[in-house]
């Protein structure tokens, strides 16, 4: 039986800025269907790396292919991937509904009944329905978030991308937050790639991921989180699994 595409190869990646060096001789794959975690502490590059995947930056060598169902863009420009960046991203001026909208509007010819039925039906599924006509200073940083991932499924993307989705959120708000990342995964089939420093959240949706170090400026680990958190023999790794316990004791 033929194995199916991954949906990401990364080949001998080699990333950073100007003459200066990140990361390097990255390499790994992300399966279709996956929840791919990119974990590690601050300034490891894992933002960076996010960055290069969806295209905003080149690398100084390797490669990233992508299946063809899933490239950051089709070859007329318009975007086949959904990212939502750390901050939201939304546009001030523009209301909830507004924002949302505004790839429908750019990329289709849809008229504006039929765009408005989608994003109606887009802040139906990340529980919005009542901040269409909200501006992003009048919602709460969680309800940010979910706006910007309403915004990311837009044009319904194979693939998602997700800059720290959990940051600067409280517990509860985080924990809605991982079980909407868990319901589009299970009932829409996303293959999901997660930017993370937050081990609550790595743990609970995380199916497998790479731990970036950057004294090493590459991956010291790669697997199952839960596993890595159990029996890494890395103690780099160790420690990042078990900081809370450590700040507890």
């Amino acid at each position: 039986m033929t194995q199916p595409e991954p949906y990401i190869r990364v080949r001998d990646l080699t990333l950073g800025f100007g003459t200066k060096v990140l990361l390097e001789k990255l390499s790994f794959e992300v399966e279709a269907r996956d929840i791919f975690v990119v974990l590690g502490g601050s300034g490891c590059g894992k933002s960076t790396l996010l960055r290069h995947l969806v295209g905003l930056e080149p690398p100084i060598s390797g490669e990233i292919r992508f299946a063809d169902a899933c490239a950051p863009k089709t070859r007329t420009g318009r975007p086949s991937c959904g990212v939502m960046f750390q901050s939201g991203a939304l546009l001030g001026s523009f209301t909830v509904g507004e924002n949302v909208a505004l790839q429908l509007s750019q990329w289709t010819s849809l008229p504006p009944a039929a765009i408005d039925t989608i994003v109606k039906a887009k802040l139906r599924l990340v529980g919005l329905e009542g901040a269409l006509d909200k501006l992003p200073a009048e919602i709460s940083g969680g309800m940010k978030k979910r706006a910007a991932i309403a915004r990311a499924m837009v044009l319904d993307p194979q693939l998602l991308f997700l800059d720290e989705p959990s940051a600067g959120l409280d517990p509860v708000t985080a924990h809605e937050l991982d079980e909407l990342i868990l319901a589009l995964n299970r009932s829409l089939g996303t293959t999901i790639v997660i930017v993370s420093h937050d081990l609550d959240s790595i743990l609970k949706v995380g199916k497998r991921c790479i731990m970036l170090d950057r004294e090493q400026r590459g991956i010291i680990a790669e697997g199952d989180p839960r596993v890595l958190r159990d029996s890494s023999p890395d103690p780099r790794v160790r420690s990042f699994f078990h900081r809370g316990e450590a700040l507890r004791a």
